[in-house]
């Protein structure tokens, strides 16, 4: 019996012995280190200024990704010619279309609006919830399909929608106690604030509220879809229901800003996205 040398390596009395590696391990190594050379040749590998080497089977993931896309677009393309041709009502009736729009239209709406809207569409603290029956420019189908189009307050578009709160605090319009009045009013007039407003605070906001608000949210302060005024006697509140979150919104002014995706998404994909929204069951 041959005796195994020792590396040299001792801890607590426990030697470590110079055994040689099975074969069949070192035969995997090498095959490994063969496969992995060959593979630098035959498939792109080598990173350069610019690309990367094409290998001898001058193949990418790249354009492999790009060939299974156009083949999903060509299967696409007869429903999005469809798509487009139609009036917006008709595609909830037709029931192609209402199957490519629900699938197409969660694609679309996950890629670009959840990151605002969040990915169940509920929204967020300045985000509106594109689920319940408010919306400040209108749920039915052309008026989403408005929004989505042309944005709101988006300034590469001309026919955006707009509107523009005053900056009642900022620019000096009303005393800070008057914000305070009206702000408790404000909340005397909602459905389940989350502060409890002052009676007499709110009294007296009341009179400021109707010479500087009813312009735009009305006079019984149910809003204006055409303007896109809230209505701030329900229990939706987009910034918040406490008396802080009131007054700041009072003295700043609100001026959320949604993109236009005319330049960024088809047509066909706008009322994809449209007859999403409008299906999830908030639309008008």
């Amino acid at each position: 019996m041959v005796e195994v040398q020792s590396t040299g390596h001792s801890w607590d009395g426990i030697e470590e012995y110079d055994n040689p590696l099975p074969r069949w391990w070192l035969w995997t190594f090498y095959a490994t280190v063969v496969w992995a050379f060959a593979y630098t040749i035959f498939y792109p590998a080598w990173p350069l200024v610019t690309r990367a080497t094409q290998g001898l089977l001058n193949t990418t993931t790249r354009a492999e990704v790009a060939a299974d896309i156009a083949a999903f677009n060509a299967q696409n393309a007869p429903f999005e010619d469809r798509l487009v041709q139609v009036s917006l009502q008709e595609i909830p009736t037709d029931p192609e279309l209402a199957n490519f729009t629900n699938n197409a239209g969660a694609a679309i709406f996950r890629t670009w609006c959840a990151q605002c809207h969040g990915s169940g569409a509920a929204g967020a603290r300045g985000y509106p919830n594109l689920l319940d029956n408010e919306w400040l420019w209108g749920g039915t189908l052309e008026d989403i399909h408005y929004t989505v189009s042309h944005g709101i307050r988006s300034p590469d578009d001309p026919d955006t929608r707009y509107s523009e709160m005053p900056r009642f605090g900022i620019d000096g319009l009303l005393e800070p106690e008057q914000i305070t009045q009206v702000a408790h009013f404000v909340l005397s007039i909602a459905d389940s604030p989350s502060s409890t407003p002052d009676p007499a605070l709110a009294a007296a906001g009341r009179v400021i509220f109707e010479e500087n608000c009813t312009a735009c949210h009305g006079e019984d302060a149910t809003g204006d879809e055409f303007q896109g005024a809230p209505n701030l006697t329900d229990a939706i509140w987009l910034y918040g229901s406490d008396l802080g979150s009131v007054e700041r919104l009072i003295h700043d002014g609100p001026f959320g800003v949604m993109p236009s995706w005319t330049s960024r998404l088809t047509e066909a994909e706008i009322r994809s996205v449209t007859a999403y929204v409008h299906g999830l069951g908030g639309g008008e």
